[in-house]
């Protein structure tokens, strides 16, 4: 999907839409086990958006190997193309990344990234599609 789509307004649209392993990332706050996704090693150049909307999140030159088994960039493509919020689970307090514009879950953001941000947003593969250059 290359642009953004029209919005699914029922559970029943958005399980339509998406796969099941999708649907449970991005409308569940699911995650992909860890060195699985398609796009972790992707170094193409190109844009990262999310698999439920289409909505632009990633730049290619923003990825960047982590080592921590998921897709990590450090900066969004657009500030307002991301929002943000406390996730308090089993592993204590995380900031969740939802898309803006859908609401979907795409993963966490840490401040443990490179220059020049300084953060690291862990994203599930299975949260976005790649769009090669």
């Amino acid at each position: 999907m290359s642009d953004q789509q029209s919005m699914p307004e029922t559970d029943a649209e958005w399980r339509e839409r998406l796969t099941e392993e999708e649907y449970h990332i991005l409308r569940e706050a699911g995650t992909e086990p860890r060195n699985t996704s398609d796009l972790l090693h992707v170094d193409a150049d190109g844009t990262f958006r999310c698999a439920g909307c289409g909505q632009q999140l990633f730049q290619s030159d923003a990825k960047f190997e982590s080592g921590t088994g998921w897709p990590s960039f450090f900066e969004p493509a657009e500030e307002a193309a991301l929002d943000t919020r406390p996730d308090d689970g089993l592993l204590g307090t995380r900031t969740e990344v939802l898309c803006s514009n859908c609401g979907g879950h795409l993963g966490h953001v840490f401040e443990d990234g490179p220059q020049p941000t300084g953060l690291r947003y862990c994203i599930n593969g299975l949260a976005l599609e790649f769009d090669e250059a």
